[in-house]
């Protein structure tokens, strides 16, 4: 199932293309245009604000990715393609389970290239491999979550088209409201909370962290401890939405 799911990755690449062209967007126009009005705390390089940037960029293009994998799967269903599985001798987790495998190989392919792109705008890290691949692994982490989350709407909704009218007004007011493109210290109080406590943060704010970039800061516990809620966070979304697609999907046959 997951050589099925990358087989599909290869021959429709327009698929991958779509969902990196907004994230490579957003580093250029927030990067270039508006980077220079941009305040980064305890920053004042010029670069300051593509470095970030990125770390945010990198999160928010997992997010979107779920919209992937619930289009798969939908389709799946509708086209009857999981009760053609279904009758034959395959384990009834495969589907979901190989698509889950699927994804995080895609998302492999997605981080390299969009650390390649942040290189070239100028974006490093400065603490050493070892940090940057551990960051690598809480960015994959929030990826796993996100894809059960996008098995289960994929599960849910009766028609593929209604993926893309849920997932995008919803991703971006997400993004917006975290510390994606703005620190929450430079948010009104009751928004910089709310950012502060947004999932999306804390993985973008371990990764800064890790990677050594500037955009640190924030006297809350969760600022405090982004590290400790970049684990917490997705295995909170694992054990809530992995449960809700084994049971959507053993209710599809009834």
């Amino acid at each position: 199932m997951t050589k099925r799911n990358m087989t599909h990755v290869v021959r429709e690449p327009e698929e991958v293309v779509i969902y990196f062209t907004l994230p490579i967007m957003f580093v250029l126009v927030f990067g270039y245009v508006f980077g220079s009005g941009m305040a980064v705390p305890g920053a004042s390089s010029d670069s300051a604000y593509r470095e970030f940037l990125l770390p945010g960029v990198f999160v928010m293009t997992m997010l979107y990715g779920l919209g992937a994998t619930a289009s798969g799967i939908a389709f799946d269903v509708g086209r009857g393609v999981v009760d053609r599985f279904r009758s034959m001798p395959v384990t009834r987790s495969a589907l979901v389970t190989g698509r889950s495998l699927a994804d995080l190989l895609r998302a492999l392919l997605e981080m390299t290239v969009l650390v390649v792109c942040g290189l070239l705008v100028g974006w490093q890290w400065h603490r050493g491999i070892g940090n940057a691949l551990l960051a690598v692994g809480l960015i994959l982490l929030l990826r796993i979550a996100l894809t059960w989350m996008g098995i289960l709407l994929g599960l849910i909704v009766p028609n593929p088209d209604l993926v893309a009218v849920i997932v995008f007004p919803t991703a971006f007011p997400l993004t917006a409201v975290s510390n994606v493109f703005v620190a929450p210290e430079l948010m009104p109080g009751w928004l910089g909370a709310v950012s502060e406590w947004n999932p999306l943060s804390a993985t973008v704010g371990a990764i800064r962290e890790l990677f050594g970039n500037p955009g640190l800061g924030g006297s809350s516990w969760v600022a405090e401890h982004a590290l400790v809620m970049a684990v917490v966070w997705p295995l909170l979304m694992l054990a809530i939405f992995v449960p809700l697609s084994v049971w959507r999907y053993q209710r599809l046959s009834r």
